[in-house]
């Protein structure tokens, strides 16, 4: 049986809009949709809040059947562990409680979240304040229910060194799990989609998933569960 293609697209301002947006035509294309993740924040003192032409264009996108996943709150912090990789639950729920207003300001509001890694207090504080789906690097959680299937984002690590190395990984790794009847989870910036054998790494990789017959699909919450499942709430930090 062929598993799902998931393709999510982050670094999404006005610096990188224009790639986001070739790329997402190439998407079209092929009928995949993408899960576009967003933060509110970012380097050089960016704010999506101010920026009408990316919410314009993210709300479209949406509109049109891709996901939109929250994505932290300010891209600066905890850069190479992520931002809500060691939060306490109390600061990560102020966090969230910015960045959603942000996004039900701009239109954007989600359920979704996505992150490297997060602490046992960020996963409290996402129960907390009502999000239903948690995405990291290794697995995709349902909130709700507690439940987690264990799947391996396929992501172009840092290092212009690799590149050539990281691009031919990509598409192999994708392929291989494709073949076997995985599901394919394809991670890419949008800084990554300047650089042309990244670009292109990446749309080889999910052509190959499509050959292999993966569903293409965007995470989105499955729907409550049955009437009397419990929903767990996870311990603090």
């Amino acid at each position: 049986m062929a598993g799902r293609l998931i393709v999510a697209v982050s670094e999404i301002n006005d610096d990188t809009r224009t790639d986001v947006e070739r790329f997402c035509a190439e998407l079209d294309t092929r009928s995949v949709p993408a899960s576009l993740l967003v933060t509110p924040r970012a380097r050089r003192g960016y704010r999506l809040v101010d920026d009408a032409d990316t919410v314009a264009w993210l709300t479209g996108r949406r509109a049109g059947g891709d996901a939109i996943v929250l994505h932290g709150y300010d891209a600066t912090v905890g850069r190479r562990r992520g931002e809500f990789a060691a939060l306490p639950a109390h600061e990560a729920h102020l966090r969230l409680l910015a960045a959603d207003r942000v996004l039900e300001q701009t239109g954007l509001r989600t359920r979704l979240f996505a992150a490297g890694a997060v602490s046992s207090g960020a996963l409290h504080a996402l129960t907390r304040n009502g999000f239903r789906l948690l995405v990291t690097r290794s697995a995709i959680t349902d909130l709700v229910r507690g439940t987690t299937v264990r799947v391996r984002e396929l992501r172009l690590g840092p290092g212009l060194l690799s590149e050539p190395w990281r691009c031919r990984a990509l598409v192999l790794a994708a392929e291989r799990a494709a073949r076997r009847g995985g599901s394919v989870r394809i991670a890419v910036t949008g800084g990554q989609l300047r650089n042309a054998a990244m670009y292109r790494a990446v749309l080889d990789a999910i052509d190959l998933a499509l050959l292999h017959r993966c569903t293409p699909t965007v995470y989105r919450w499955p729907g409550p569960p049955a009437s009397g499942t419990p929903r767990p709430l996870p311990a603090a930090a």
